[in-house]
C-alpha cells in the first residue's frame, strides 16, 4: 500500500531537539510577564492601605512598570547579540522572578516603585525575545501556527489578569499578585536552560546617544498618557514639558539613527514593506486592543454592580473566542490571503463594537458575553495574520530589532488608546449630565409622582434624581467610548491593502531539508 507523501519543510534558521517543549516554556515567561501589565490594577486600593501611600502615589506602582518597560524594550537587540539570546533570556526570567518575589515583600511605597522598576526592565525583552526565537525555530511553513501560539499568550494575559488579581486578592492579599509569579517562573527556567540554544555572541558597540534619545522619548511619551488625566492634559504645564521632550528627542533620534556610522537601531528594516506598515497597524489595533478591558471592568462594577469573579466571568468568553481563532487562523494563514483574513477580523471587531454601543445598565449578561466572544474573535484574526505579514519579508538579521520595535509599537499603542478613551469618558460624563439635566424638570409625570411617593422634593428626592441622572450620563459617556473604538477600526482598514502578501510557491526543499522535515 502506497505511504501518502510526507510533507516537506523548509530548513528553520534554528534547529532544536524540543520544539514544542521549547515553545511552551517560552511561553510560559511570556504570559507571566503580560499577565503581570494588568493582574496588579485591581490589587491597587489595598496597596494604597497597606503601603500609606495617596491616590496618585499609588499609581506609579502602574506607571513605574510601563515607564520602564517601554525604555529598556528597544534594547532587546543590542543585549541579545552582546550577551546571546539564550544568557538574556534566563536573565531576564530570573530579574523578572527576583523581582516578583521583592515586590511582594516590599514595605514602603518607594521599596515598591524600585522593584516594578526592577520588573519592567527584566520583563521587556522577553516578548520581543520570545518572538524572535519562536520565528527562528519554526521553518517558514509553519511561521502562521508558531505565531498563532504566541499571539495566543499576548492576547490571553491581560484578559484573565484582572480577574485572577481580584481573586488572589480577595482570597489571599494584594501580596499574591506578585508571589504568583515565582513557581511560573521557576518551571519556565529550567525549560530554557535545558533547552533553548545558545547563539552567537556579537560584539556591537552601543549608540549611547541614540538610546538616550529614543529612551527620553519614550520615556516621556509613556508619562504624558499616563499623567494626562490627572494634569488636566494640555492645561498643565508639565503636560507640555513631556510633549516638547518627547518631540525632541524623536525628531534628534531619527537624525541620529540616519546620519551616523554605527546607530542604535538601523533604520534599514524601517525600508521592508510589509514591516513599515505593520508597525502602523499594529498601532492602531494596539489602541483598540486593551482599550475594551480598560473600559469594561469599571462599566461593569461600578454601573451594573458586578462583584470582581463574576466581572472575569461575564468577560471571559472574549478570551475564549481569541484561542479559537488563534487555533482556527493559525491553520488558514498558510491555505488564504493573511490580508483578507486580516480584513475579516476587523470587520468582527468593528461589528462587536456596534453590538456594545447598544449596552444598557439594566441589561442581562448575554450580549456582553456575545460581544466579547466576537471581539476575542476579531482580535485574534487579525493578530495572528498581521505578525506573520509583518516579518514575512524582512532580512533574519533585523529579526530581534524588529520584533522588539514591534512590541514597543503595540505598547504605545496600547497606551494611547487607552488614554484617549479614559479622557473621552471623563469629558462626556460632564457633557452628558449637563445635557440630562437640562431635560429634566420637576413637573414632569414620572418624576412628580416618584416626589410625591417620597414626601415631596426634599434633599433625598433631589439627590436620588442626581444620582440617577449621574448614572445614566456615565453609561451614555461608555458608549461613547464604543463608538468611537468602532470608528478606530474602521479607519484601519485602507492599511490592509497596502501589505504585500508573501510569496505563495516557495523553491522546492534541498535534500537535507526533506530529511528534516521527515524527521519533524
Amino acid at each position: 500500500m502506497a505511504k501518502a507523501p510526507v510533507q516537506a519543510f523548509s530548513q528553520p534558521n534554528v534547529i532544536v531537539k524540543n520544539r514544542g517543549l521549547l515553545t511552551a516554556g517560552i511561553m510560559v515567561a511570556v504570559v507571566m510577564q503580560v499577565l503581570d501589565t494588568t493582574i496588579a490594577n485591581v490589587a491597587l486600593p489595598h496597596m494604597r492601605a497597606s503601603l500609606g501611600a495617596s491616590q496618585d502615589e499609588i499609581n506609579w506602582v502602574l506607571t513605574s512598570y510601563i515607564v520602564a518597560s517601554a525604555i529598556a524594550t528597544p534594547l532587546t537587540g543590542w543585549f541579545a547579540d552582546r550577551f546571546g539570546r539564550k544568557n538574556l533570556l534566563l536573565g531576564a526570567v530570573i530579574g523578572f522572578t527576583v523581582a516578583s518575589l521583592l515586590c511582594g515583600v516590599a514595605s514602603s511605597l518607594e521599596q515598591m516603585v524600585l522593584f516594578r522598576v526592577v520588573q519592567g526592565i527584566c520583563g521587556a525583552v522577553l516578548v520581543p525575545l520570545a518572538q524572535a526565537t519562536i520565528m527562528d525555530i519554526n521553518p517558514r511553513e509553519r511561521l502562521g501556527q508558531a505565531m498563532a501560539v504566541f499571539g495566543a499568550g499576548i492576547m490571553i494575559g491581560p484578559i484573565i489578569g484582572p480577574t485572577l488579581g481580584g481573586w488572589l486578592t480577595e482570597t489571599f492579599n494584594w501580596r499574591a499578585v506578585f508571589l504568583v509569579n515565582l513557581p511560573v517562573g521557576a518551571l519556565a527556567f529550567f525549560i530554557l536552560f535545558f533547552l533553548m540554544p545558545k547563539s552567537v555572541i556579537k560584539l556591537r558597540r552601543f549608540d549611547f546617544f541614540g538610546f538616550g534619545m529614543l529612551a527620553l522619548a519614550v520615556a516621556c511619551l509613556q508619562l504624558l498618557l499616563d499623567r494626562g488625566q490627572q494634569a488636566d492634559w494640555f492645561k498643565s504645564a508639565e503636560i507640555w514639558i513631556y510633549l516638547g521632550l518627547a518631540i525632541s528627542g524623536s525628531w534628534a533620534f531619527i537624525i541620529h539613527c540616519a546620519t551616523a556610522q554605527d546607530p542604535f537601531i538601523d533604520l534599514g528594516m524601517f525600508k521592508d514593506r510589509n514591516f513599515a506598515s505593520g508597525l502602523v497597524f499594529i498601532f492602531v489595533i494596539g489602541i483598540t486592543m486593551f482599550s475594551g478591558l480598560a473600559l469594561l471592568p469599571p462599566m461593569l462594577q461600578n454601573l451594573m454592580g458586578f462583584p470582581v469573579i463574576e466581572t472575569g466571568v461575564v468577560m471571559a468568553p472574549r478570551g475564549v473566542g481569541t484561542m479559537l481563532s488563534m487555533i482556527i487562523v493559525g491553520r488558514l494563514v498558510s491555505k488564504y490571503d493573511p490580508r483578507m483574513l486580516v480584513l475579516v477580523g476587523i470587520l468582527l471587531t468593528a461589528w462587536s463594537l456596534y453590538m456594545m454601543t447598544q449596552f444598557d445598565i439594566v441589561m442581562g449578561t448575554g450580549p456582553i458575553m456575545i460581544s466579547g466572544a466576537l471581539q476575542g474573535m476579531g482580535l485574534g484574526l487579525v493578530f495572528v495574520p498581521l505578525s506573520t505579514l509583518a516579518f514575512a519579508t524582512i532580512n533574519p538579521k533585523y529579526r530581534v530589532d524588529a520584533t522588539s520595535m514591534f512590541s514597543l509599537v503595540r505598547n504605545v499603542g496600547s497606551g494611547v488608546g487607552i488614554s484617549i478613551v479614559t479622557s473621552v469618558l471623563a469629558n462626556m460624563q460632564v457633557v452628558n449630565h449637563a445635557e440630562l439635566a437640562e431635560r429634566v424638570t420637576l413637573d414632569a409625570g414620572p418624576i412628580r409622582d416618584f416626589a410625591t411617593s417620597h414626601g415631596g422634593f426634599n434633599s433625598t428626592v433631589i439627590n436620588t434624581l442626581n444620582g440617577l441622572i449621574t448614572q445614566q450620563s456615565a453609561m451614555i459617556s461608555f458608549l461613547d467610548d464604543f463608538w468611537l473604538m468602532m470608528l478606530v477600526s474602521l479607519v484601519s482598514i485602507p492599511i490592509v491593502f497596502v501589505l504585500r502578501r508573501p510569496p505563495r510557491h516557495q523553491a522546492k526543499p534541498s535534500p537535507a531539508e526533506q530529511a528534516h522535515a521527515m524527521a519533524e
